[in-house]
């Protein structure tokens, strides 16, 4: 059956003069603009926005910049895409939607940024704010951008009725092209386009049957591909405007450090410096380009204020949070009656207590983009270039820097390299820190406010260093009886604007998501936090955020349960995921196609061969792995293979979602072998990446991905194939040496002969 949408507002359906005023003013070849949201008041194109509108399609004045599709004259089909691409395929996803209801070909698609405005782009299930982020972009406008090109398609359908004097339900579109097969007339979406803009926006639609989609579900070339391989790309990096200057920041070595004092002239001496400033984070250099700035830098001498700044190491750190995990945490979950079941268990023999502690370190986001971010004040207010995750963060955070409106902050979205969390700042600390130093050294020229390398690794946002132990008894079947879950570590969410939503009574769900929500049957289940609050690191979310630990340690600790009750991994968890299908669904193929029935091959003389498995859910979609390893004599290892299964609902671009897997093998792997951030009296020991590695090339395994067919609404790609990667590897490596690794990253020491 066909989906049908009523109630579908559009800003410029209300007044049928005003239309046609926007379609055919002054004799102007217009391109058919469309502006989709879910009510609230329509808002006028500014000059610059027309203008640009006008330069991207080459047609003249487009309607207004708060559409999601722009149709040029040209036959350029234009789609906003409210939602940032870092290399997740977003603008390809969205794009998709759009032109498949559209039936545009995909040839002339085309995709760029949307301008920050959260009355118009807000994220659907955010609310009342504008941003990518929790792997929502595909689940939140499934409907909305399949509704932008239905209605448009409506409107140049009628068009071409009117102009040929049939009726509508006689048209078809085919490849971008409205066609009468009667009288053999077409137009293309270009010869339409201004006599499409002057029909009124249709009250409802209809959404095409998924048998009859032409794009979602097959595979198209990603849309940011050519670009980012011709250079064409523009990267915050890539910004270059006229008399603009770059700016690199002296930070304090400790977190909550200040500047004592400084003194600027040896770095004003240095060529092509042009100020020395301080501000609220440090010392600012500005320059005529990044390496001036940057031996400007160098030169300056400054004394910092430690008085108030955090000054723990990692050890000690990690001393307190055991210490905190001995006593009871708060109640984030409780199932049953899980501490009398672990209270009444014998001390030894059947049905005791098996125990396991886990210790995780905190993680760099290390994106292959540090942050930067471009800011000029203007008359108008500000203007701003940004790999932009948070628009509407950002936007309310340098409205107050500057005092002036919201809206007076124009952001241009540009691409980004990377952010696994990072560009999604909670306090806007790199895009305040570029504006702090605009206002501070009260220059009308553009700055671009550069981090290098060690600028992002050690004055930066981390993952959470976590604590976890955890307890259970096994009944005489080789069930699990009773479960508890301690957790001691940095709440992420404490102090920011989503505090009021996402801390219940003292407990962050980001903290405990996939210990809490944990899906296996187990009568006597309990989750339990500490978040202590004299941490002065800051922490951030980080690519599947709190699923990064809670994953490893229940995933590795039901592996240990399994052993110990005499089962097969994978048969085991199935008998307690009766209750959830889609999991156990998921499961079971990720077992079929990795083989698990079938014994592993042999590895060479001296060496040990084993095979693991995981399964977690995130962000709405359910993945499970099977990770096959290879361990030497030495205790050096290499993971083979890993074969993925994974259901996300609807799979919009297929081959996407394989590389999102692909890539989050890769990226979840860098830190279950190498990543870990280290403090030594405060100061964080890796600066770039020599001492923080990513994975190498022949470090990584062959990966397998296969998609669970699905007619639900799509869930979350970006994030849920990092969670499961490391347990599936430990449990892989336990199988092949008899040993279990309780710290990460994965040390060689751990598994010799």
């Amino acid at each position: 059956m066909n989906t049908r949408i009523d109630n579908f507002s559009a800003p410029v359906s209300d007044n049928p003069s005003r239309r046609r005023f926007l379609g055919s003013s002054a004799g102007l070849s217009l391109g058919l603009t469309l502006g989709f949201r879910l009510g609230g008041d329509a808002h006028a194109a500014s000059p610059k926005a027309v203008a640009a509108a006008a330069a991207s399609t080459g047609t003249g004045p487009a309607f207004e910049p708060n559409a999601f599709l722009r149709i040029g004259t040209d036959n350029t089909v234009t789609v906003l895409s409210k939602h940032l691409e870092m290399g997740q395929g977003t603008y390809s996803g969205l794009a998709t939607l759009a032109a498949e209801e559209l039936d545009a070909a995909w040839s002339q698609v085309r995709v760029e940024g949307a301008p920050a405005d959260a009355r118009r782009y807000n994220n659907l299930l955010w609310g009342a704010a504008q941003g990518t982020g929790g792997s929502t972009a595909m689940a939140n406008s499934w409907e909305q951008m399949r509704q932008a090109g239905a209605s448009a398609r409506a409107m140049l359908v009628s068009a071409a009725a009117r102009r040929w004097s049939v009726p509508a339900a006689e048209l078809s579109v085919r490849e971008g092209v409205v066609l009468h097969a009667a009288s053999k007339r077409q137009a293309t979406f270009g010869e339409l386009a201004e006599a499409a803009g002057a029909e009124a926006v249709p009250a409802s639609v209809a959404l095409k049957d998924p048998k009859d989609f032409r794009l979602i579900g097959k595979v198209a070339p990603r849309k940011d591909a050519a670009d980012k391989a011709n250079g064409r790309a523009q990267f915050t990096q890539d910004v270059h405007l006229p008399g603009m200057l770059v700016a690199v920041v002296a930070h304090p070595p400790r977190f909550g450090g200040k500047v004592k004092s400084f003194d600027a002239s040896q770095a004003k001496a240095v060529k092509g410096v042009v100020d020395v400033v301080a501000i609220p984070t440090g010392v600012a250099v500005l320059a005529r380009d990044t390496w001036s700035a940057k031996k400007g830098r160098d030169a300056l001498v400054v004394e910092w204020d430690d008085s108030a700044a955090f000054k723990l190491g990692s050890d000690a750190i990690l001393a307190k949070y055991r210490a905190l995990a001995a006593t009871p945490g708060l109640i984030a979950r409780k199932d049953g009656q899980a501490d009398a079941v672990l209270a009444q268990a014998p001390a030894s023999g059947a049905g005791r207590v098996i125990r396991a502690s886990v210790d995780f370190p905190f993680l760099a986001h290390a994106a292959m983009e540090p942050m930067n971010c471009v800011v000029q004040r203007t008359e108008a207010g500000c203007e701003v270039w940004n790999g932009e995750q948070m628009h509407t963060g950002d936007q309310f955070a340098l409205a107050k820097l500057f005092g002036i409106a919201p809206e007076q902050v124009t952001i241009h979205t540009l691409y980004a390299g990377g952010s696994f969390g990072r560009r999604a700042s909670k306090d806007a600390d790199y895009v305040r820190e570029a504006a702090s130093i605009v206002q501070a050294s009260g220059t009308k020229a553009p700055v671009k406010m550069v981090w290098l390398r060690e600028d992002d690794m050690k004055a930066g946002y981390y993952r959470p260093m976590f604590h976890h132990q955890l307890e259970a008894t096994l009944t005489p079947q080789g069930g699990i009886s009773a479960w508890r879950h301690r957790l001691v570590g940095q709440s992420i969410i404490a102090g920011s604007p989503f505090e009021s939503v996402m801390v219940k009574d003292g407990i962050d769900v980001v903290s405990v998501e996939g210990a809490s929500t944990l899906p296996y049957a187990i009568p006597n289940l309990q989750v339990e936090l500490h978040t202590p609050k004299d941490i002065g690191v800051p922490v951030l979310w980080w690519r599947s955020v709190g699923s990064t630990h809670t994953a490893y340690a229940t995933e590795t600790f039901l592996d240990v349960l399994a052993a110990e009750a005499r089962q097969d991994p994978v048969a085991w968890r199935l008998r307690m995921l009766d209750k959830h299908p889609r999991h156990a669904a998921v499961l079971a193929l990720v077992a079929d196609k990795a083989g698990w029935s079938r014994p592993l091959a042999k590895g060479r003389k001296g060496e040990r061969r084993g095979r693991g498995v995981a399964l977690h859910e995130s962000f709405g979609t359910v993945v499970a792995q099977v990770a096959e390893v290879t361990v030497a004599r030495d205790g050096s290892f290499h993971v083979d293979r890993v074969v993925a299964a994974v259901d996300c609902g609807v799979a919009i671009n297929p081959d996407n979602i394989r590389a999102q897997v692909e890539g989050s093998v890769g990226f979840a792997l860098s830190a279950a072998l190498h990543g870990e951030i280290t403090l030594k009296d405060g100061v964080v020991e890796q600066g770039n990446f020599g001492e923080y590695a990513p994975i190498r090339i022949q470090e990584m395994p062959k990966v397998e991905v296969h998609i669970v067919p699905s007619a639900s609404k799509p869930s979350g790609i970006g994030e849920p194939a990092v969670p499961p990667v490391a347990p599936a590897v430990a449990n892989a490596l336990a199988a092949a040496t008899g040993r279990r690794a309780w710290r990460l990253p994965l040390q060689t020491e751990q598994f010799k002969a």
